[in-house]
């Protein structure tokens, strides 16, 4: 088990969306946040104490988490001075990184030396079988989006809350690093060898009672290029009975890459709901969240009034405003 609390590890995050993985542990595990460690240059703040090494410690602070997910996965020179530092300050590490912690050989040495462990949320844990394909009982709904990044695990996250709240039976199936670290449990995806991708969704969604919930945490986009084979791993191996559109109005091209556009919610709907409907073709598209946090207060309402006027759709955003359009949606499937 990964110790709590948590010093959130932003490093040297270029953007905010950089330190997404920090930023879902503090909004839904802010009680597990001690504080933050921002090294120069660092452009994300998550709104907790700034702190060193031996004050996070004295704080109380047991493991350093690395609240970064950069492209690739890796970790820099620079991060590995202050990675170091805390094994010998008395922390725990945790990375949910393609580069892993217990590889690094400096690393692994000084965590014998220190007596300290070393968590790589990133590593399959099970031998997961080749999907089949067979419908299981239970229901199933899962977020998709026009992009990376774009607020899946959130919508995932918030509407199993407010399922909950409303007396329904729902289960959040973390499938990324950040909802592991949340949760305790899940499946790393994108670390799953390709053949056996949709296999550990179906693992991960099994048979359950006709009016349980599995509420599957979205990955990717299919229209990502780099990013599109976990998507519809998910589709497919996740055999949903609703799909949750999401986007961000304000993003002017794909996560990484300048040259792509974001495609429209219909070309998302259009696409997701064909290929959803291979395994399952009772598929609906039940709503669409939105991410409005660049927006105001007038301009978020505006832009899901024309969004639902426009898709006939419920549109919310589940960080802002709740899910509950979105569960009355489910609710009446």
């Amino acid at each position: 088990m990964i110790e709590t609390p948590y010093l959130l590890f932003l490093g040297d995050a270029p953007d905010p969306l950089a330190a997404k993985v920090a930023q879902g542990i503090k909004d839904w595990r802010p009680e597990n946040c001690v504080g933050q460690y921002r090294m120069e240059g660092c452009k994300a703040d998550m709104r907790l104490p700034d702190m060193g090494l031996a004050e996070a410690k004295e704080a109380g602070a047991k493991t350093l988490v690395i609240g970064v997910a950069n492209r690739g996965g890796k970790i820099s020179a620079a991060w590995k001075e202050v990675l170091l530092a805390a094994l010998d300050e008395g922390f725990d590490l945790a990375s949910g990184l393609h580069n892993l912690l217990r590889n690094e050989p400096d690393l692994k040495a000084k965590a014998e030396e220190t007596g300290r462990a070393l968590h790589d949320v990133r590593v399959p844990e099970v031998e997961y079988p080749i999907a089949t394909g067979e419908k299981r009982k239970g229901r199933r709904v899962l977020a998709v989006g026009t992009d990376c990044s774009i607020g899946k695990m959130y919508t995932a996250l918030a509407l199993d809350r407010d399922m909950k709240k409303a007396g329904l039976k729902s289960s959040f199936r973390a499938t990324g690093q950040t909802g592991i670290l949340i949760t305790g449990e899940g499946i790393p995806l994108d670390a799953v060898v390709a053949d056996f991708m949709a296999g550990s969704v179906e693992w991960l969604t099994p048979d359950n009672d006709e009016d349980h919930w599995d509420v599957i945490e979205g990955q990717g986009s299919l229209f990502h290029v780099s990013y599109s084979g976990v998507t519809l791993a998910l589709i497919h191996g996740g055999q949903p009975d609703a799909l949750i559109l999401c986007h961000v109005p304000t993003r002017t091209h794909m996560r990484g890459l300048p040259g792509y556009a974001l495609p429209s919610l219909e070309a998302l709907r259009d696409m997701a709901l064909e290929l959803a409907r291979v395994p399952n073709p009772g598929c609906q598209v039940v709503g669409v969240s939105v991410n409005t946090a660049a927006l105001d207060d007038s301009e978020a309402e505006a832009y899901l009034r024309q969004v639902e006027d426009r898709m006939g759709l419920p549109a919310v955003d589940p960080y802002r405003h709740g899910t509950g359009p979105l569960v009355e949606a489910l609710q009446a499937l």
